[in-house]
């Protein structure tokens, strides 16, 4: 009897994020699928798969970051291809997932997008999703799909292990994201603490309390997405006002927009640590307190573990 077809996996990219694609290809030891996804005059997105993709595993690696919805349509476009083109299945791969921030309703009359993109994806051809450190975890339970939710902590922990920082707390930016500062701090046996903070609107914060011990310390302040800088800038102003030695930040998403390289460049930051989750922006470059981590081989090791059917949660520490 001859092999299934999805014994053959086969990694495809669209335009959002081709440099991750090709270095998670490398690790695999497989091709870059062949595809042509490019524009109409009218800016509607023409796609078209050049090899057989019939019976095969297609992992389609496309974070939904700026242009968040170009990058989406094309992602959506995508999968609907590749479904009609037979493939025997279809795993979305999202670095960055767009409209995760807004992931309930908790003001009237507002929608709870991450809701509608999960349907989105589905609806679209995707038959499983693998994202990384989503914004919410119960964006997971929005799928009617499996999806693998990685974490980037194997890779931003092993980078801290190694610099070997002396009398180091670890910080969460707000109360929200104490359950994933808690995870880091545990890691690297270091003490927590918290900043509890008041947003006044969607750009505006105004940072109130710091809790716990910080001060002599250096602060490593922990989020998932920075993007404009406010919170990560009035944060680290807060723990220097109340005595820490030294802040440092570390996030996933580097989404930064508006001019937030600036203000980390012209803050009181010593370094901020970030994942090539989303492709790092021209003026990266002019900010040395910038360091980004490749997450491509924890995805490609997750792309292998799914394609063979193996356990993922063997990437967690």
């Amino acid at each position: 009897m001859a092999e299934r077809g999805r014994n053959t996996l086969k990694v495809f990219s669209g335009n959002a994020h081709p440099t991750l694609a090709k270095e998670i290809c490398k690790h695999l030891g497989v091709p870059l699928g062949k595809a042509q996804i490019g524009r109409f005059p009218d800016g509607e997105v023409r796609l078209q798969i050049l090899e057989n993709v019939r019976g095969t595993d297609c992992f389609l690696i496309q974070p939904t970051c700026r242009p968040v919805n170009e990058n989406l349509v094309e992602l959506l476009i995508m999968l609907d291809a590749f479904r009609r083109a037979s493939a025997d299945r279809i795993t979305a791969v999202i670095p960055f997932y767009g409209y995760a921030r807004q992931d309930r309703k908790d003001r009237p009359r507002v929608p709870i997008s991450s809701k509608l993109v999960a349907d989105l994806l589905t609806s679209a051809g995707a038959n499983r999703v693998l994202a990384l450190d989503l914004h919410a975890g119960q964006i997971q339970g929005y799928f009617n799909i499996p999806v693998d939710h990685l974490y980037a902590t194997p890779v931003t922990v092993e980078y801290f292990r190694k610099l070997k920082l002396k009398d180091m707390v670890v910080v969460s930016p707000d109360p929200g994201g104490v359950e994933r500062a808690r995870a880091f701090a545990k890691r690297l046996d270091a003490p927590l603490a918290i900043i509890d903070k008041r947003r006044e609107d969607a750009q505006t914060v105004e940072v109130m309390n710091v809790i716990g011990r910080v001060e002599g310390k250096i602060c490593l302040i922990i989020d998932d997405i920075i993007d404009t800088g406010g919170t990560l800038a009035h944060s680290a102003q807060a723990l220097l006002d109340n005595g820490a030695k030294e802040v440092q930040a570390c996030c996933t998403h580097g989404v930064f927009a508006g001019n937030a390289v600036e203000k980390i460049c012209t803050s009181r930051l010593t370094q901020v640590v970030i994942t090539n989750s989303i492709p790092p922006m021209p003026e990266n470059a002019n900010c040395n307190k910038i360091k980004v981590l490749s997450v491509a081989k924890l995805l490609a090791n997750a792309i292998q573990s799914i394609h063979e059917e193996t356990s993922v949660s063997k990437l967690f520490i």
